[in-house]
Order: structure tokens, then sequence, then C-alpha cells
């Protein structure tokens, strides 16, 4: 009788074999802790990290397009460190100290900016983005008045255009960052993810950084979350988080409407339910943000990931939108999405109970 076959192991997130690196990065004490920590990986010297020829807005990239986002890492400084008002899911959003990601979810937006494959750029320049966020913070003084964010501290939102958990294996950044949010008595950091790295859990973050797990019914994020962690793991990482001093919350972000779209939710809240502890449902929260898709990104999904867009693009319950910088996105139908809100909230509220939503969208 022959053994069982031995599944195949995915190959890791990251393996950085090209590094392109503007000088200034180089030569920053940063860069060089960070091209110490991939000492193998050929390094090319670039102008600038936004527009990388062969790599940004290559449409032949989309052969490789999950090749070079494993493979493939970008060293810049970052030049605007300006802190901007949100007023959604967090007060404030940081200067990036990131840009792109090793995952590629079928609808993220990020990769529309700079094209295709958009790898992970870096900014070593971390003590330069700390020091506008505690001079910011510092002009703010105490939070007077709760709000839809949090009822005492300013909040910053930290991963705009990335994700933390996968930036934390190439630098020391979000370590840098927990540190100083850590130390500031009127802030906290917060950003999303889809990809569970326990090495965050030895950042002693004392309750300030919020890491919100983004979550999908599986069967969906398996189609759609490509390279992330499996939504099992990610719910089975909630109440270590919280034991280690992180405050948890949940992002449903983006959620889908697809036939049975209700009865998986159902499903999906039933499991995170049973799997929270007393500390971790105590301090839950979430937010909610349907999908908004992207005509541009459409076209790209159909030639590397087709199967994808049976699910992001369907326009019998779509409409246009023109986004704010001139693209061409579709959302669900105006009347029908505060249904289907609707329709969200009361499951969520029936199957987990003690998770209030914080912002809705």
């Amino acid at each position: 009788m022959s053994e069982a076959a031995t599944p195949a192991k995915a190959p890791p997130l990251l393996e950085v074999g090209r590094i392109y690196v503007e000088p200034a990065a180089a030569a920053h004490p940063r860069g060089r802790q960070i091209l110490e920590r991939f000492p193998d990986a050929e390094r090319i010297e670039v102008k600038s990290h936004w527009n990388i020829p062969g790599l940004h807005g290559n449409e032949e990239a989309l052969d490789d397009y999950v090749r070079i986002k494993r493979t493939a890492l970008v060293l810049g400084v970052k030049k605007g460190l300006t802190v901007r008002d949100n007023g959604r899911s967090a007060d404030f959003i940081a200067p990036s100290h990131s840009n792109g990601c090793a995952m590629a979810c079928a609808y993220c937006y990020v990769s529309r900016r700079k094209g295709y494959a958009n790898p992970i750029s870096t900014f070593v320049n971390i003590e330069g983005i700390c020091a506008a966020l505690e001079r910011h913070a510092g002009k703010l003084g105490p939070k007077m008045a709760p709000n839809q964010v949090d009822p005492r501290l300013w909040v910053y939102d930290l991963g705009e255009n990335g994700d933390c958990s996968v930036d934390a294996q190439i630098s020391d950044n979000v370590l840098d960052l927990t540190a100083l949010f850590r130390r500031l008595p009127n802030a906290k950091g917060s950003f999303a993810t889809k990809y569970v790295n326990r090495d965050l859990l030895d950042y002693d973050p004392r309750g300030k950084m919020r890491i919100r797990f983004s979550l999908m019914p599986p069967d969906v994020a398996r189609v759609l979350d490509v390279r992330a962690s499996p939504v099992p793991e990610r719910i089975a990482a909630i109440n270590d988080f919280v034991a280690a001093g992180w405050e948890v919350h949940l992002n449903f972000s983006p959620v889908i409407v697809y036939e049975g779209w209700t009865a998986a939710y159902a499903e999906l809240f039933q499991a995170v339910d049973a799997a929270l502890s007393p500390e971790a449902r105590a301090q839950m929260a979430a937010e909610v943000i349907f999908l908004t898709h992207n005509e541009g990104l459409h076209e790209v999904n159909l030639r590397w990931h087709p199967k994808a867009e049976d699910l992001l693009w369907t326009p019998r319950w779509q409409e246009a939108k023109r986004s704010e910088n001139g693209a061409d996105n579709v959302r669900y139908r105006a009347g029908m999405k505060g249904k289907m809100l609707g329709m969200f909230r009361e499951l969520l509220e029936r199957h987990l109970p003690h998770c209030p939503i914080r912002y809705a969208f």
C-alpha cells in the first residue's frame, strides 16, 4: 500500500532576491540593517522608489505577478511626512512607513496606484516618521470627547498602503512605531492585517496598538485573499494577541455580496464568537466596509485571476462611481447597499452580540 501523499507546502511569503534601493536609503542606518538582513539579494540602484522601469506600471509583469511580490523589495526615503485627517476608521492617517504588499488580494486598491505587481516599498527614515507623529500628537493634547474611533485616545492608522504584519518581517519599523505609541500618553496606533505574524506577540504594546484582523467567509477568502493567512488562523490568533497586550478589533472588509452571502457570514460570526476568550470579547469592536471595485483592476484580474471576478464584478448589483482621484469604480447600488448593510448589522448582533460596529460604509 503506498503512503499518502504529503501536501505541498506553500512558498514563503517573502524570499527577497532583488532589492531596488535609492542611494540615500542604502546609506541610512535602517537601510543598512535591511540590506544586512538579505545579504544574498541582488542590489539595483534606482533614482526613485516611486517609478522603477520594468517594475511599476509594467503590464508584462502580470505573468510574474506573485513571484515579484515574493522576491522583490524596494528601499526608499519617504519625502512627505504629512499627517492627514481621517475620522472614519482612525482619527488620522500616519505618514506611510511602507507602500505595497507581498500578498496579492484580488480587490486591493494599492496595486492600482503603482501598477501591477507592486511589491513592498519600505521607507527607511522611520525616525522622521515617528518624530512627525510625536509632534502632531503633542499639539493635539488630550482627546476631550469620545468618538466612533476611540473613547479616550487619538488613533493613527499606520498601514494605509500595506500590511504591517508583513512589514515586520523586513525591518523594525513597526516595532519602532509600537515603542512610540507605548510612550505617547494621548494616542495609539492602528492597522488592519490579513497575515498572522506571531513575532508581534513580543512587541509589548500595552494596549497602545490596535490590530484589526480582516475577516470574510473562508471559502471566499480562499479565492480573493491570495497569499494571506487562512481565515481560521486569523481567528485563532485573536486571543493570543489580546493576551499579549494588543487591542484586537475585527475588520470586515471588503464585504462581498453573492448568492448565499448572509448564511456564510452568519457561520463566520458564529465561528468567531465560539473562539473568543472573555478578555477578547470584552474589548472587541468592528468596522464594516462593503466592496468598492475598479474597472482597471477588473481588466487586470481577468488576465491573471479571472475566478476572482466572478465574485467582485457583479453588474446586476453594482453602479458606477467616479472616485475623488478620477478613477472609474463600481460599488453596490445605493438603495441596495443600505438594505445589505442593515442585514449585515442584524446578523452580527444575532451571532456575535458583544461586537459593536465602530464604523460602517
